[in-house]
């Protein structure tokens, strides 16, 4: 438990570091690799017949996200009384809208869990044909993959905040804080372009080089995190967070 004891120590920083790369690699599983090895475009039946034909990496898929949202809540609340000193109130603000995300990611498992039980219970809706369950299973699916959409909304707000305080603080390099504002747009902007301008060329390509800016910018920071650790505090500043 002394790694959870001193938030301005360095062993607490690594602590959280480590979960922030645990959300990266079971993120990146659950979010980017699972769905492209099970859902199949268009072709909802196709869709279906990978749940059951690879069962065991789309229920790992599921338990990777569980996995994610565990290390968001531990990442979150470390994250907060890291930043408490610098500013209360943004480091709140912050915590707030990565728990909002969180929210939204748990909602979404709901989603998954209809498409389970229209892929595995042919009982369920007798009424339904087998293209039919398809189709509904495929849009459980897609209305999950929407889900993301809403999350990154959230997520922006978060790492906005999140750069602001790494800039104002001696937490890490303001490189990587200002990677981490500047780059945040472009999950708002990946949203808007999914949701309202899929066609936007130069609005996709946009989107795409700010999420290379905030993924190398997040990636800098936990890994920063790990190895660096972080500054001893201060007088001044265990008696901020003290208060």
């Amino acid at each position: 438990m002394h790694a959870f004891s001193d938030p301005t120590s360095p062993i607490y920083a690594r602590v959280t570091g480590m979960f922030y790369l645990g959300i990266a690699i079971a993120g990146g599983f659950a979010i980017a690799y699972v769905p492209s090895q099970i859902v199949v475009p268009d072709d909802p039946a196709q869709t279906i017949a990978n749940i059951l034909n690879r069962s065991t990496l789309y229920q790992s898929g599921i338990a990777a996200d569980v996995v994610v949202m565990i290390f968001e809540i531990m990442a979150l609340t470390m994250l907060y009384f890291m930043f408490k000193p610098v500013s209360s109130t943004l480091s709140l603000a912050a915590g707030m809208a990565r728990l909002s995300m969180v929210s939204v990611m748990s909602a979404m498992l709901f989603f998954h869990a209809g498409a389970t039980l229209l892929a595995t219970s042919p009982d369920l809706m007798p009424s339904f044909n087998a293209s039919q369950r398809a189709d509904l299973a495929g849009l459980f699916l897609e209305m999950h993959r929407a889900g993301v959409w809403i999350w990154q909304v959230f997520f922006t707000v978060h790492l906005v905040l999140l750069g602001a305080l790494i800039v104002a603080s001696n937490k890490a390099p303001r490189l990587i804080g200002i990677g981490l504002m500047l780059g945040a747009s472009g999950y708002l902007l990946d949203s808007v372009y999914a949701f309202a301008f899929p066609d936007a060329a130069l609005l996709g390509a946009l989107r795409v080089a700010l999420l290379v800016i905030v993924t190398l910018s997040e990636l800098s920071f936990a890994l920063w995190l790990v190895i660096k650790g972080q500054s001893t505090a201060t007088p001044a500043q265990r008696m901020a967070f003290s208060h």
